[in-house]
C-alpha cells in the first residue's frame, strides 16, 4: 500500500500500529492508519491511489461506496477495505490534530526504495496516552520502554 501511495505522490503521516511496529513494538495490527494532507491536489492523488487498489468504505455492506476526493475532504474517519487489506484515513485525530499540526512531530524514514512519513516516537506516545483506549494504553507501556532504551543509548556530551 505504501508503494501505491508513493507512486501517486500522496502526502500522509503514518500513525497507529504500523507506526508503532516501525519504532520497534511487536504488537500486532490489522490495518494501516494514516492522516493524509487534505489539499485538493493531494486528495485527487489519494483517490487515484485508492482506485488502483479498489478501495471502498467497509462500514456500509453490502454497498461498495467508493472514496472520492470530495468525500475525503473532512476531518472525519474513512474506514476502507482495499485489495491489499484495510486502511483507515483519518482527517484528524485526538485533539483535532490534522496533517499540518502533526508535521512537527513526524519523521521521514526510508526502507529500501520506499520513503514514508510517520509520527516520531515521542509524538506517538503522546497521542496513545491522550487517546486512552485499552489497546493504546497497552501499546503505551511498550513504546515508553523503547523510548527509554533509545534515550539511554544516546551519546552523552
Amino acid at each position: 500500500m505504501f508503494r501505491i501511495l508513493q507512486k501517486h505522490r500522496v502526502d500522509y503521516i503514518l500513525i497507529g500500529g504500523v507506526c508503532a511496529s516501525l519504532h520497534g513494538s511487536s504488537m500486532n495490527t490489522q490495518d494501516i492508519d494514516i492522516v493524509p494532507a487534505r489539499t485538493p491536489e493531494n486528495l485527487v492523488n489519494l483517490a487515484a491511489a485508492l482506485a488502483e487498489v479498489r478501495a471502498y468504505y467497509r462500514e456500509h455492506p453490502p454497498f461498495r461506496i467508493l472514496p472520492t476526493a470530495a468525500r475525503m475532504d473532512t476531518p472525519g474517519h474513512h474506514l476502507l477495505m482495499t485489495d491489499l487489506g484495510p486502511i483507515d484515513l483519518l482527517g484528524s485525530i485526538v485533539g483535532g490534530r490534522d496533517y499540518v499540526s502533526l508535521l512537527h512531530g513526524s519523521i521521514e524514514v526510508e526502507i529500501d526504495d520506499l520513503r514514508l512519513r510517520m509520527l516520531d516516537l515521542p509524538q506517538l506516545i503522546e497521542i496513545k496516552r491522550e487517546t486512552g483506549r485499552r489497546k493504546d494504553l497497552l501499546a503505551l507501556v511498550v513504546l515508553e520502554e523503547i523510548l527509554k532504551i533509545r534515550e539511554a543509548d544516546l551519546p552523552r556530551e
